[in-house]
C-alpha cells in the first residue's frame, strides 16, 4: 500500500482504498485485487495559512467599517426631463422590467415637487 497524506493506494493495482478511520495497526484490502497490507496512511491531516498568505484587496478592505444612513443613499438617478407639472429641467428617475424579457422596461419619474409619472421603452 502506498500513502498520499490521508489517501492509501493499493501498490499492486493502485486502486484508491477506504481509509481505516485512525485505528491503529488496520489491515486495508483491495477490493480489485484482494491485496492487503497495514494502513499507513497519517491519521490526521493539518493544514494552516496566514492572513498574508492570500492577498486580497477585498480583505483589506474588510476591516473598513462604513455606516450608511438610509437618508443618505440615493437609489434614483438624476435625468434631463422636464417635470410635467412645474416645469423643473432635472428630475429623479428608476427603471424597472414590468412586462416580458423581450419588452422594453418601465421608466419611472419623481420629481422634487411630488409629481411622479412613468413611461415604457
Amino acid at each position: 500500500m502506498a500513502a498520499i497524506g490521508s489517501l492509501v493506494f493499493c501498490t499492486d493495482c493502485g486502486n484508491l482504498l477506504d481509509g481505516s478511520a485512525g485505528k491503529e495497526n488496520a489491515i486495508l484490502t483491495c477490493q480489485i485485487c484482494g491485496a492487503s497490507c497495514r494502513d499507513t496512511s497519517s491519521k490526521t491531516v493539518v493544514t494552516r495559512s496566514k492572513p498574508g498568505a492570500f492577498p486580497s484587496s477585498l480583505r483589506a478592505k474588510r476591516s473598513e467599517v462604513q455606516t450608511i444612513i438610509e437618508a443618505n443613499m440615493q437609489t434614483h438617478a438624476i435625468i434631463s426631463e422636464t417635470c410635467e407639472k412645474c416645469g423643473r429641467e432635472e428630475v429623479r428617475f428608476y427603471t424597472q422590467q414590468l412586462r416580458s424579457a423581450d419588452e422594453g422596461t418601465t421608466v419611472f419619474y419623481k420629481c422634487e415637487c411630488g409629481h411622479k409619472w412613468s413611461t415604457n421603452n
